[in-house]
């Protein structure tokens, strides 16, 4: 999450030198700071477009759990009956279907690996695609506080709680791109 970090950090730069509207930061419950807070995984996990994220890469978690299981099991099966057939063949033909089996067994974890490699990519993706259909809500947050900058509230040592803006992001990014859902295969990356 270190990218998306920056990549968040990097999107409040362009408004730093934004100008606060007046009475907007009261009327949101804003604190007029130069500095907010915001709790990122937070952010992403409770909002909608999060939710959905984590809903969708669960079950495809659970499919592919489901689909090892299967082919786990038919191995065990196969291996079993190679075992079996091993006292009646000849050690070079054993040799050579034992040999066949792990090649076997290697392609199919390389494929099931890749897979789960997929599925942890794509979660990437959506953080960064969240955090870019977010960073205008976010902006217009910081303008209407009069901040400069939004930091990462667990690299904060110290700071009031009234600078946090995590509750308030999310309601208003839910407000404003749901659970992104319309963004379709073509959000942005």
């Amino acid at each position: 999450m270190r990218v998306g970090r920056r990549g968040l950090i990097a999107a409040f730069a362009a408004a730093l030198s934004a100008a606060a509207i007046p009475g907007t930061a009261q009327q949101l419950g804003l604190p007029e700071s130069p500095i907010l807070t915001i709790e990122s995984e937070r952010l992403f996990a409770q909002s909608q477009f999060g939710q959905r994220i984590a809903r969708e890469i669960e079950a495809e978690t659970a499919v592919l759990s489901a689909e090892n299981r299967r082919i786990e099991a038919e191995l065990t099966t196969e291996e079993r009956d190679l075992t079996a057939r091993r006292a009646d063949m000849a050690p070079e033909a054993f040799r050579a279907l034992a040999d066949a089996f792990d090649a076997k067994v290697r392609d199919i974890r390389r494929t099931q690996d890749a897979k789960a490699r997929d599925l942890t990519r794509r979660s990437e993706a959506d953080r960064v695609a969240f955090l870019q259909v977010a960073a205008p809500v976010l902006e217009q947050l910081m303008r209407e506080a009069g901040a400069s900058v939004i930091l990462e509230r667990t690299s904060v040592f110290l700071s009031a709680n009234a600078t946090d803006i995590t509750d308030l992001a999310i309601g208003m990014i839910d407000a404003a791109i749901g659970d992104g859902s319309e963004l379709g295969p073509d959000r942005p990356d």
